[in-house]
């Protein structure tokens, strides 16, 4: 590697291009690229190839940061203006990031790459196949490099569904504007499905979380937190302006240790709750739904922007170093016998060279090839190539020369 600064991960980036098998992009003659060079220049848009290797030769000369494909298809993708580009559809894209979950920090990397990893399965089993039928060989799973994961669904009978149609979809998936009242009156029934199931089977977990607030047991502070914020962000979306607060949840959890109460809760009374019953509905709602990530400035969902850029499978990631990965739905299971683990399948860069470097963030939690290490501002820290460009490049470490 080179001496120092942001040159030696951009000689780097190029390196593995030049000799990397690459992933292409189905109809990759109408997608358009954008790219993010190192140094802070300006993305380069509006970038046009006719194949796999032409990407590569543009990637082997010049040092990209990040790089990204259109989700839309386009019949003239590299015209500067959009209205020139003509449109023909776009896959539907859903990007779950950890970073917008509720109560949960990437300063504990591998923690918040399990629960993001739940979310994505739960979005797949809980929603897209059975409540929108949703094949999985359309289906395209793959580990976005840093904190989170990306769902591409690419069935041709969905292209052209324009935004309004896309927002009801993810509207349905994060709860917004549901009658999660007018879903208790099937509460006794097994048989229901949707919401209305999700209530009865979340039910159980939010009576214990609340009563653990109350008792003041472990976590009981993250868990107000976890509850608060995410109350902040269901009101945020569904236009309210106003939130019960922390006191309000706390009161909630004090109705809760009262054991007769809580087991006629339990049993679908909700009337017990006098007038908390509201509160307690929306934290049912808040924890049964699904996360779905920000698209940028405009602070809509990736699935409902149709002109989207997404991360390209198999570039590195500008802020980690490691590999936008492709893998099998079933691996995403975290339950499974073999879920995916990316904190080694997803790191390519060397593991052999030793390098140290010196922590500038405190209370960081990060791990590569099953090797886990908790450090702080000042730590010393050696590692090989690939831990120092994610250190680095996440600006939690500088090299130490």
């Amino acid at each position: 590697m080179l001496s120092s600064g942001w040159s030696r991960f951009a000689h780097r980036f190029a390196k593995y291009y030049r000799t990397a098998e690459l992933w292409v992009p189905p109809r990759i003659k109408l997608r358009e690229w954008m790219f993010i060079p190192f140094g802070g220049a300006p993305p380069i848009r509006h970038k046009g190839f006719s194949d796999i290797e032409s990407v590569r030769d543009f990637l082997s000369n010049r040092s990209m940061h990040s790089c990204f494909y259109s989700t839309a298809y386009w019949e003239r993708p590299f015209e500067l203006k959009m209205a020139d580009k003509n449109w023909f559809g776009a896959d539907l894209i859903f990007d779950l990031d950890g970073d917008h979950l509720p109560g949960v920090t990437d300063r504990d990397f591998p923690g918040m790459l399990e629960v993001i990893r739940e979310q994505g399965w739960t979005l797949w089993n809980d929603y897209l196949e059975p409540e929108f039928g949703f094949d999985e060989k359309f289906l395209q799973v793959t580990f976005s490099g840093h904190r989170g994961y990306h769902l591409h669904y690419r069935d041709p009978s969905l292209f052209h569904l324009d935004s309004g149609a896309r927002r009801e979809l993810v509207s349905h998936i994060r709860g917004e504007g549901v009658d999660v009242k007018g879903g208790l009156a099937r509460f006794h029934d097994a048989t229901s499905s949707g919401w209305s199931n999700r209530i009865r089977d979340g039910m159980e977990a939010m009576v214990g979380k609340l009563q653990n607030i109350s008792l003041q047991g472990d976590g009981y502070k993250a868990d107000i937190n976890e509850l608060h914020e995410g109350l902040k962000a269901q009101s945020k979306r569904e236009g309210r302006t106003s939130t019960k607060g922390v006191v309000s949840i706390q009161k909630l959890s004090k109705l809760l240790e009262d054991s007769r109460r809580s087991t006629r809760l339990l049993e679908g009374h909700f009337g017990v709750l006098d007038r908390y019953e509201s509160l307690f509905l929306d934290l049912l709602k808040t924890d049964s739904s699904v996360i779905l990530g920000s698209a940028g400035e405009t602070d809509e969902v990736v699935t409902i922007d149709v002109r989207r850029q997404i991360r390209w499978p198999t570039s590195l990631h500008g802020k980690s170093g490691m590999r936008v990965s492709e893998f099998p739905l079933e691996r995403l299971d975290p339950d499974g016998s073999n879920p995916y683990d990316p904190l080694s399948e997803a790191v390519v860069l060397g593991t052999q060279d030793s390098i140290k470097v010196e922590m500038l963030k405190d209370e960081c939690i990060f791990e590569f090839l099953g090797k886990r290490t908790e450090a702080s501002s000042g730590d010393i820290i050696e590692t090989h190539e690939a831990g120092a460009t994610f250190l680095v490049l996440k600006g939690w470490a500088k090299i130490i020369n």
